[in-house]
């Protein structure tokens, strides 16, 4: 089993920023893609950002220019820098991982709430 453990969601103004990380502990062997969901009420879990363990990354359409996902491996963690929020970007953000080990696993974190007052 994979352990995540999120921080770093809150309240935050419009174009204001807030940092998300994500560290993995337990029975890690390579995580190969660590990133990002999220899902806003009524919405169906969309894309943020997720990053190989080769550094290629992956954003979703709403989030480019603006967030930034970034990965420590010696921590097993993964981290994701949002700027200039908008209201629309209030969710619950859900950290993923892909664990392989002979096959690939994955776990979701438990949610951070990120709130965007206008």
């Amino acid at each position: 089993q994979v352990h995540l453990v999120e921080s770093g969601g809150g309240l935050v103004q419009a174009g204001g920023s807030l940092r998300l990380s994500c560290a993995a502990s337990g029975s890690i062997s390579r995580l190969i893609v660590m990133g990002w969901y999220r899902q806003a009420p009524g919405k169906q879990r969309e894309l943020v950002a997720v990053r190989t363990s080769g550094g290629i990354t992956t954003y979703g359409d709403s989030v480019k220019g603006r967030f930034t996902c970034s990965r420590d491996n010696a921590k097993n963690t993964v981290y994701l820098q949002m700027n200039s929020l908008k209201p629309e970007d209030t969710a619950v953000y859900y950290c993923k991982v892909h664990n392989l080990n002979i096959r690939v696993s994955e776990y979701w974190g438990q949610g951070t709430q990120v709130t965007v007052s206008s």
